[in-house]
């Protein structure tokens, strides 16, 4: 027997719980219901999408078995997801944007760079989290760089561009400087880090993603160090070097470097940035950090 099921499904679907940070979030149904019903299909029947590929597998669901299940025809389907790699893509654009929503008290609030590093990070797990087992099923089809399903491989561009934005505003509007020559390329390792959270993350079965959460923090405490100590011009090379190993390498993000360089959007340094080691290794303009959690 066929269940019963919201407009929103059960994997991942908002039910009205309160967003991180303490915001009530509106519940899917709610949303749709305001939108037009060309969006209303379309959500239906991505909302339809992930509860089957967490119910039966990625690889196991077929585009026929998710257009009967959302009471749509094929070709309707396929009209709004050319394929069930696009339904993936609709995901990845989802967690964007409500990530970029669920961000906003983080950023309203902190000012220094760790504390808006590891809140970034933290509320990213908050609204992954009841994605968590859907994720786990298609990890293997994502973690091929050449596959439309990879965050960096160009189909995914519009998600990993929504995802950079947010890393630029985190260190934009943070107390930390930043070389002219580098404001470009350090949002982009920082969104990488993030990658590395959620290669973590996919895999961690403590409760509640504690482990995950602890990594986040720490991660952020050394992402802050790296970014105050590329203050120092010296290291300026290697972190553009490091910058180069992942663009060269993975296609997306090839891509993008080479269209930034087309539209002249790299900047380089004129000089005016210190040329001393910084003596705030936290990268908060010296002002005192809060005490950090143990672990």
């Amino acid at each position: 027997m066929k269940r019963e099921k919201d407009v929103t499904g059960a994997a991942g679907s908002d039910d009205g719980r309160e967003a991180p940070g303490g915001a009530s979030r509106p519940s899917g149904s709610a949303r749709a219901a305001r939108a037009p019903k060309s969006e209303q299909t379309r959500t239906l029947i991505l909302e339809t999408a992930l509860r089957l590929f967490q119910e039966r597998g990625y690889d196991r669901t077929t585009m026929r078995a998710i257009a009967k299940e959302a009471g749509v025809s094929v070709g309707n389907a396929y009209y709004y997801f050319s394929s069930k790699e696009h339904l993936v893509q609709g995901f990845y654009d989802r967690i964007a944007a409500e990530h970029r929503e669920a961000v906003r008290p983080v950023l309203d609030r902190e000012t220094g760079l760790e504390a808006r590093m590891a809140g970034v990070l933290r509320v990213w797990l908050d609204v992954a989290g009841p994605y968590h087992e859907f994720a786990a099923q298609f990890f293997k089809n994502a973690a091929d760089p050449e596959s439309p399903l990879s965050p960096f491989s160009p189909e995914s561009e519009h998600a990993r561009e929504a995802a950079i934005s947010v890393h630029r505003e985190v260190l934009a509007g943070s107390r930390s400087k930043v070389a002219d020559e580098l404001v470009d390329i350090l949002p982009e390792l920082m969104w990488l880090s993030q990658m590395g959270l959620v290669l973590y993350w996919v895999f961690d079965r403590s409760q509640d993603s504690e482990r995950s959460r602890r990594l986040a923090d720490r991660g952020a405490r050394l992402t802050t160090r790296g970014v105050a100590l590329s203050r120092f011009r010296p290291l300026r090379p290697l972190v553009r070097e490091v910058h180069e190993l992942f663009t060269d390498f993975l296609p997306g993000m090839a891509e993008a470097a080479v269209t930034r360089r087309v539209r002249g959007g790299g900047r380089q340094g004129d000089g005016r940035e210190d040329a001393d080691v910084p003596e705030d290794l936290d990268g908060d303009g010296g002002r005192p950090q809060a005490p950090r959690p143990a672990g």
